[in-house]
């Protein structure tokens, strides 16, 4: 009976219950019984969310606004999905654990869903070590714990399929995506895609930066180290340039979000993931199984860990949405 170690506890997120439990607490508190221009959360058939995955201090308020915005209502188990930083996929892989520990709990495994996955010989495995020094996975696991025991008891939580997404092509995002979006129709199952959003500066090796008389953020250019622009200042591009990004996310168009990452260079770490998202979710529209206005993503929450002004000063950014799939 094989448990994935809680890897990051005590240095992305505090390995204490109490501590983590007290600051989950406050950050969902924090977003309030609703959200302007949404209204009251959780919202009703929202199954699917992208959060990021920085460590608490930095990206841990963020990412409650996209879980008060999750529906568990009906939720038996949880698809997470979420990019790989050490190891070269091209493909997507599974976790071969039991368990995953949380200093919260454990989250048991959907082994008959990841089973069924893997039956299909599209997934490779991860090893032990590669699923252990992945945090895109492990820094949702405490929200999707705190999430779950809210609503069910704490031995019979809904248990966890994850998914490592490679570095994955079009076609085989749309691949994945095909595969995956005969799960996306059962209302009992919940999809947390994982996914920070520009990381800038020369260490990150994106300097990208679009002036204020450009007329599309694709008119952009690399800025050299010793600049500091201010028409506008460095900040409000990345803005600009984070929110072209989720606009093409919200359009439901994975080919539109594909396209802006190409125009800008984007470095959306989870771009691969939420591009597998997109595409099971247009498969679904292509069939004719979401109902009109179905399966649009809305940000509701979009933060920087600082404002960079000087090109060699350095920001990631964190981003929060949710989409409705049906009531």
């Amino acid at each position: 009976m094989s448990t994935r170690a809680a890897s990051h506890a005590g240095s992305w997120y505090s390995a204490s219950a109490t501590t983590l439990s007290d600051e989950l607490k406050e950050w969902l508190q924090g977003v309030g019984p609703s959200i302007e221009g949404v209204g009251e959360v959780p919202q009703p058939g929202a199954r699917v969310i992208i959060a990021p995955h920085a460590g608490y201090a930095y990206s841990g308020p963020a990412a409650a606004w996209a879980y008060r915005s999750l529906d568990l209502s009906q939720a038996k188990r949880v698809f997470l999905l979420g990019p790989s930083h050490h190891k070269y996929l091209t493909g997507c892989a599974l976790s071969k654990h039991v368990k995953y520990a949380t200093p919260l709990g454990n989250l048991q495994l959907d082994l008959d869903t990841t089973s069924e996955l893997r039956s299909t010989g599209k997934f490779d495995d991860m090893s032990t070590s590669t699923d252990e020094a992945e945090h895109s996975l492990e820094m949702h696991l405490p929200y999707i714990y705190h999430m779950l025991s809210k609503s069910f008891q704490s031995q019979s939580l809904p248990p966890l399929i994850p998914i490592l997404v490679g570095s994955t092509s079009a076609a085989t995002e749309k691949a994945y995506g095909s595969l995956l979006s005969s799960y996306l129709t059962d209302p009992s199952n919940v999809f947390v895609v994982s996914s920070d959003f520009c990381h800038w500066g020369s260490r990150f090796s994106y300097t990208y930066y679009v002036p204020d008389s450009a007329k599309h953020v694709k008119d952009g250019r690399s800025l050299g180290k010793r600049e500091a622009p201010e028409d506008p200042p460095i900040f409000q591009s990345i803005a600009r340039v984070d929110k072209a990004a989720m606009q093409a996310v919200e359009s439901g168009k994975h080919d539109e979000f594909l396209t802006n990452l190409r125009d800008t260079g984007n470095t959306v770490c989870g771009r691969h993931p939420i591009g597998v998202i997109m595409a099971a979710i247009e498969e679904l529209k292509q069939q004719g199984k979401l109902d009109q206005g179905r399966g649009l993503f809305r940000f509701v929450r979009y933060e920087r860990s600082g404002e960079v002004e000087e090109a060699r000063d350095s920001s990631v950014s964190y981003a929060s949405a949710f989409a409705v799939l049906g009531e």
